[in-house]
């Protein structure tokens, strides 16, 4: 994709009331591109950005992204309040902590609905518009819990692990239509993430994972002390799109990067522990 320079790039980003996806907003807007802001309380944005912003080109929309129709409407509301559309990114999410065997059937549901569903459905109603101009660019923010697992995380894992196998396959499928995909995964940044107000913790517990309950309380004692900057995050983001070439994966924050490095190099270790007997499954080779 050729980012536009002779006009001002039109954005359509989820999850946008608070976080990245708020910072995304603030510094697109200051950018002079438009942006179409999806989120469930247009007023909170609206809130959040504040009196200091100047919001002619925002157009906020407050979408259930579970709802393939709401999410298609927002995407058409877009492209005729706009003309066209630049670059989309999937930025919406919340975390869960909880045991495997604490994880409820509707938290389930509920998490895969936001991180895989809504994703899916923001996919197919922006891709006709992107592949039909041939050309635009498709940001899904991961973390580097798509990547390594830990316990606590497995529910948000899941979904972020199914998120980086969509995005993969996704940009070989529409690199031919000249867009492109991004993979963000950040590590821990500074934002509300890690408060009451965005992490969801399980209808009921166990006994049995005291080590989770600890990691839960030193999760919400971390909140304040985070590593990442949000405003440099959104505009690492931001710049990388402006770009246009890059690799498929974006890691933002260096304890992200020493996450994957670690997970890379178990991999490694695992591979090479299972070389000799993974043949061992193959049909016999006919001399």
């Amino acid at each position: 994709m050729t980012f536009p320079t002779d006009r001002p790039a039109i954005w359509f980003v989820t999850g946008t009331s608070r976080g990245l996806g708020l910072h995304l907003v603030r510094q697109l807007l200051e950018r002079g591109d438009k942006v179409a802001a999806t989120t469930r309380s247009s007023e909170r944005l609206l809130a959040a950005l504040g009196d200091g912003t100047d919001t002619s080109g925002l157009l906020p929309l407050t979408v259930d992204l579970r709802d393939e129709a709401q999410v298609s409407a927002a995407v058409r509301e877009t492209t005729g309040r706009f003309g066209c559309l630049d670059v989309v990114v999937n930025n919406a999410g919340y975390g869960f902590l909880a045991a495997v065997e604490e994880t409820g059937d509707r938290e389930v549901r509920d998490m895969l609905d936001v991180q895989v569903v809504g994703v899916w459905n923001v996919l197919r109603a922006a891709l006709p518009v992107l592949r039909e101009q041939r050309g635009g660019h498709i940001v899904n923010v991961s973390s580097v819990l798509g990547l390594t697992a830990v316990p606590g995380w497995a529910l948000y894992c899941a979904g972020k692990f199914a998120l980086e196998g969509l995005s993969e396959a996704l940009a070989a499928e529409v690199a031919d239509f000249g867009i492109g995909v991004t993979l963000v995964e950040p590590g821990y940044f500074r934002t509300d993430f890690l408060t009451r107000d965005s992490l969801a913790l399980p209808a009921g517990t166990t006994e049995h994972y005291p080590a989770i309950r600890e990691m839960v309380d030193s999760h919400l004692k971390l909140q304040g002390s985070q590593p990442g900057d949000p405003a440099r995050g959104a505009a690492a983001v931001i710049d990388r799109v402006v770009a246009g070439a890059g690799p498929l994966r974006q890691l933002l924050g260096s304890d992200s990067h020493a996450y994957a490095t670690a997970k890379v190099e178990a991999l490694r270790a695992n591979l090479d522990a299972t070389a000799d007997t993974a043949p061992a499954t193959d049909f016999p080779t006919v001399a």
